[in-house]
């Protein structure tokens, strides 16, 4: 299977934006993803069954974690939310998806 690069926009809130001092990051994610519903099938049940592009959360994450170093101590406490749903590590995103790093966050 193929390897290309995907580039995600991320947005960044709380904890996040003030670790980067970025309202918003551009990631850049190997992407081996072929599939028609980005949104449902998770890199190993990906195969021919489309020719929609994207790459998983976790591969998202881990990026993350790779490209902006000061992330990597909160991003095991962070959630990733894909167009306003939270999503596990194995859901697809697409290149168009909106992405937002969730920090835990504390009231008062």
């Amino acid at each position: 299977m193929a390897v290309s690069l995907m580039i995600i926009e991320v947005l960044l809130f709380a904890a996040a934006r003030d670790l980067t001092g970025r309202d918003v990051v551009k990631v850049e994610v190997a992407s081996p993803v072929q599939h028609a519903d980005a949104n449902s099938v998770s890199e190993t049940q990906a195969g021919d069954v489309g020719n929609a592009t994207c790459v998983t959360v976790s591969c998202i994450l881990r990026a993350l974690g790779q490209q902006y170093p000061e992330l990597r101590l909160l991003l095991p406490s962070c959630r990733l939310a894909v167009d306003c749903e939270y999503v596990g590590p194995e859901v697809g995103v697409a290149q168009d998806a909106e992405v937002a790093l969730i920090p835990p966050v504390s009231g008062g």
